[in-house]
């Protein structure tokens, strides 16, 4: 543990003395964390590892509920997490955030849909926990993502400067 970091505050919300991760748009970054494909050991010990990193970073995290159909679906899909949400899940199974195969993701209309749903909430920024399969969608997703947002800006479901402030989804 760093010198000026004591044991009480590397536990807590406020570790971190730096100011908080900004995005091109001036506003704390917003990292979505998802959980895709078949239940695995260590899902939810890796989903309160982000979500903890990104709060002591001044980062903001969201669930996306129920892997990428959670994404595609968008509503109550996408929802914000703090240092509480996932408190005493490492003893718990499965996935505190859900998961599923997505069918509608691998289409571009999910895609469409996902990336508008990610960015209502501002989050260009992915960890995705699984196999993979859904490491292989989520890297077609990215190479995507300059196109879903020209089709997006062209159909006039987000701004040209919603565009220009999430211009690269980072995985």
């Amino acid at each position: 543990m760093p010198a000026a970091m004591s044991s009480d505050t590397a536990l807590s919300p406020t570790g971190s003395s730096a100011g908080p991760l900004l995005g091109l748009d001036g506003e704390p970054l917003r990292i979505g964390v998802l959980t895709s494909g078949g239940d695995a050991q260590g899902m939810n010990a890796a989903v309160r590892a982000v979500v903890r990193t990104a709060i002591r970073l001044g980062a903001k995290p969201y669930a996306v509920m129920e892997g990428w159909a959670g994404a595609v679906a968008g509503g109550d899909g996408i929802r914000p997490l703090e240092w509480d949400s996932v408190g005493s899940v490492l003893q718990r199974g499965g996935t505190i955030i859900g998961t599923a195969r997505s069918a509608e993701f691998r289409e571009r209309a999910g895609q469409l849909a996902a990336a508008r749903n990610l960015l209502e909430h501002g989050i260009d920024r992915l960890v995705v926990i699984g196999g993979d399969g859904s490491l292989t969608g989520t890297n077609e997703f990215r190479k995507n993502w300059p196109s879903l947002l020209e089709e997006l800006v062209a159909g006039g479901d987000i701004s040209a400067e919603t565009a220009a402030a999430h211009p690269v989804l980072m995985v």
